[in-house]
C-alpha cells in the first residue's frame, strides 16, 4: 500500500511539473517571445531595439541570478532614464514565475 501511495504521489508530482513547464512555455510564447525570441536569443526586432540579453549565452546565464529574474518578471525593468523597458507581470503566480525562470535557464547552450 505504501508503494502504491508513493507511486501515485510521484506520478502526480511529475504531472504537475509537466503542466508547469507547458504553462511556462505558453506564457513565454504569449508575453515574452515578441522581445526575447522563441529561443531566448533576443534576436527579434523589438529585442534588438531594447538590447535584450541573449539567454542562450552561457556568460549571460552565469551573470543572471534567479532572484533578479524573478524581480524583473514581477516588477518589470526600467532603463537609466526610468523608462519602462519591460512591463511587470505581477499577475503571474509564484509557481508560474519559477517555471519561467527555469525555462530561461533551459535556453543556455
Amino acid at each position: 500500500m505504501k508503494k502504491l501511495t508513493l507511486l501515485t504521489l510521484a506520478l502526480f508530482a511529475v504531472g504537475v511539473v509537466s503542466i508547469s513547464a507547458a504553462d511556462a512555455k505558453a506564457i513565454w510564447e504569449k508575453d515574452c517571445a515578441k522581445c526575447h525570441g522563441a529561443e531566448g536569443k533576443g534576436d527579434t526586432k523589438m529585442g534588438q531595439k531594447l538590447a535584450v540579453k541573449d539567454y542562450t549565452d552561457a556568460k549571460v546565464q552565469a551573470e543572471m541570478k534567479d532572484a533578479e529574474m524573478t524581480k524583473a518578471i514581477k516588477e518589470g525593468v526600467k532603463d537609466k532614464e526610468d523608462k519602462t523597458k519591460m512591463k511587470a507581470f505581477g499577475d503571474l503566480t509564484d509557481d508560474e514565475v519559477k517555471s519561467l525562470v527555469a525555462l530561461v535557464r533551459g535556453f543556455k547552450k
